[in-house]
């Protein structure tokens, strides 16, 4: 048996969490906060055997696609921080996905 750790994008979440219910898999969901923006993610937690590890990966990337963000960057305009604050627009790249796949010793459920 596996389990397979998938970070996602809050925005991608339902419809990555919809998809692997209606393929019957069963998902734990939880609220997680990423370390770069500080922005929203979720993890899934999915426990499968081996053979469908792939299967619930190409769900995954299906839905998490990486794209491109405008995010506007505070900047003082005499180097101080008393100066003129101004927001310089910059491009970033946001979604995609994070996933762990890991070995479970022993599935126990009560």
């Amino acid at each position: 048996m596996k389990l397979v750790i998938a970070i996602v994008q809050d925005e991608d979440s339902k419809e990555v969490l919809q998809s692997l219910t209606d393929e019957n898999y069963g998902v734990t969901k939880l609220a997680t906060t990423g370390g770069f923006l500080k922005s929203g993610n979720t993890t899934l937690m999915v426990g499968v055997e081996e053979e469908k590890v792939q299967s619930v990966v190409n769900i995954i990337k299906k839905i998490c696609k990486k794209r491109k963000e405008i995010l506007a960057t505070p900047t003082t305009s005499n180097g101080s921080e008393s100066g003129y604050m101004q927001h310089y627009p910059i491009q970033i790249n946001v979604g995609g996905a994070t996933i762990f796949v890991i070995d479970v010793d022993q599935f126990i459920k009560i």
